[in-house]
């Protein structure tokens, strides 16, 4: 069971990840990326730990998705330029 809610839990930040990376606009704040990359990091090793390894394997994907979108941020923060003084 703890399984099963496990990988229901990560399927949806799963789904939630790959359409922030479908949808080519969508620029994450700072604090939103590295908040995801620490939960799903921290979800990957909880689950490993436990044996669980669809919910680890979600859980991958979804940190790989989210390393995708905290390089689309920082490279959208070094595009701007700073204001004028």
């Amino acid at each position: 069971m703890v399984s099963f809610l496990l990988s229901v839990t990560f399927a949806c930040g799963l789904v939630i990840a790959v359409s922030h990376v479908i949808n080519r606009r969508f620029v994450a704040p700072v604090y939103d990326a590295v908040a995801n990359l620490l939960a799903f990091g921290c979800a990957i090793a909880a689950s490993t730990l436990l044996g669980h390894w669809l919910p680890a394997l979600l859980s991958a994907v979804a940190f790989l998705c989210w390393l995708v979108l905290a390089r689309r941020t920082a490279m959208a923060l070094r595009s701007r330029r700073p204001a004028d003084v």
